[in-house]
C-alpha cells in the first residue's frame, strides 16, 4: 500500500515556519556576534531551536501518515506524538537551557556590547518574517475552528494536530521574544548597563520553557490514549442509539489514534427480537453513519450485550472524556 499522504495544509503551514526561521536564525546570529548582545544570541539560539523543531514536526506529519500494516494495524498516527514530543524538549533543552545560561552570564560578567544598529535591523526584519509565517497558522486554526464549531483559544488548546499548535505557539512566542530582546538591547544602550540584556535573554528561555511544557503535556496525553470531546460522543452515542435494534449503550469507549484516527468501541444492547442479521445489519450500518458523518472515525467495534441487571432501558454508561480535543 502506497504511504499515505500527511496533511497538505499543516505541512505547508510547517514549512513556511521553518524557512521563516532558518533565514531568522542566520541574521540573529550575525547580529548578535556583531553586537555581543545576550539578548539576540539567545534570540538566535531560540530560531535555531524553532527551525530543528519545524524538521522534527514535518517527520511527525509524514511518519504519522503512513498507513496500518500487519504489525501496526491501526496505522501510525500516534507516532506523530512521538516526533512533536521530541521537538518540544528540543525546544525545552536548546532553547531555553542556552537562553537562561547566557542571561545570567551576562548579568554576571557585565560584557560590554558592540555595534547596536545590526541588531536593531535585524529584530525589524524577524518581526516581519515572524508575523507572514503566524499569520499562515492563525488562518488554519481560525479554518479549523470554524470547521469544528468551536472558538480558536478553544480549538488550539483541544486540537489532536499538534503540528499547528506547535507552528503557533512558537511564532506567536517568537514575536514576544523579538521584543522582549528589542527592550533588553534598547535598555542597554541607553543605560550602558547590560543587565538589561541579561534579563532579556533570560525572559526569552522562560518564554520557550512555557510554550516547551505546553506542547510536551499535550503530546504526553494524546500518547497516553485520549478520547474525543464531549460534543462529538453525545453524537456518536446519538447516532447509535438511533438505530432501529438498539436498545441502549452500555459503554462508549474512544481514543484519538492520530490528528485524524478516531477509534470507536461500544457495548450496546438490541433488541431481545433483534436476530443475528439484524444485529449485523445494524453494526454496517452505525459504522457507514459514523464515517460519513465524520471522516475523522475511522475504526468501530460494537459488542453486543445484555442489559446490566437492575439497570434501566435507557441508562447508558459511557467515557467522560473532560477537555479532550477536536479531532481534526
Amino acid at each position: 500500500m502506497a504511504e499515505a499522504a500527511p496533511r497538505t495544509e499543516s505541512v505547508g503551514t510547517v514549512v513556511v515556519a521553518g524557512a521563516a526561521n532558518l533565514a531568522i536564525a542566520v541574521a540573529k546570529l550575525i547580529a548578535g556576534l556583531l553586537s555581543g548582545s545576550a539578548a539576540m544570541l539567545s534570540e538566535a539560539v531560540h530560531s535555531v531551536a524553532d527551525t530543528t523543531t519545524e524538521v522534527l514536526l514535518y517527520a511527525a506529519l509524514r511518519r504519522g501518515a503512513r498507513p496500518a500494516d500487519p504489525r501496526h494495524p491501526f496505522g501510525y498516527g500516534k507516532e506523530s506524538y512521538v516526533w512533536a514530543l521530541l521537538a518540544a524538549l528540543f525546544t525545552f533543552v536548546a532553547g531555553a537551557g542556552f537562553a537562561v545560561t547566557h542571561g545570567v552570564t551576562t548579568i554576571l560578567v557585565h560584557e560590554h556590547s558592540g555595534d547596536y544598529l545590526a541588531s536593531y535591523v535585524v529584530l525589524a526584519v524577524s518581526f516581519g518574517i515572524e508575523s507572514v509565517s503566524l499569520a499562515r497558522a492563525v488562518r488554519q486554526v481560525r479554518r479549523e475552528s470554524r470547521r469544528w464549531r468551536t472558538t480558536p483559544r478553544r480549538f488550539l488548546r483541544t486540537t489532536a494536530d499538534t503540528t499547528v499548535k506547535a507552528v503557533f505557539l512558537e511564532d506567536s512566542a517568537a514575536l514576544v521574544g523579538l521584543l522582549l530582546a528589542a527592550v533588553g538591547v534598547a535598555l542597554s544602550q541607553l543605560t550602558g548597563d547590560e543587565l538589561y540584556d541579561g534579563i532579556a535573554s533570560i525572559l526569552i528561555g522562560l518564554l520557550l520553557l512555557v510554550v516547551a511544557a505546553i506542547l510536551a503535556h499535550s503530546n504526553v496525553s494524546l500518547l497516553v490514549g485520549r478520547a474525543v470531546p464531549g460534543r462529538l460522543r453525545r453524537e456518536i452515542e446519538d447516532e447509535l442509539t438511533d438505530l432501529p435494534t438498539v436498545r441502549r449503550i452500555d459503554t462508549l469507549l474512544t481514543m484519538q489514534l492520530g490528528p485524524d484516527d478516531v477509534l470507536v468501541a461500544a457495548k450496546v444492547d438490541f433488541a431481545d427480537e433483534a436476530t443475528g442479521a439484524d444485529i449485523e445489519a445494524a453494526a454496517d450500518e452505525a459504522e457507514r453513519r459514523l464515517i460519513g458523518r465524520h471522516p475523522g472515525i475511522r475504526y468501530v467495534f460494537l459488542d453486543p450485550t445484555r442489559s446490566r441487571p437492575g439497570s434501566s432501558g435507557d441508562a447508558r454508561h459511557t467515557q467522560d472524556p473532560g477537555g479532550s480535543p477536536p479531532t481534526t
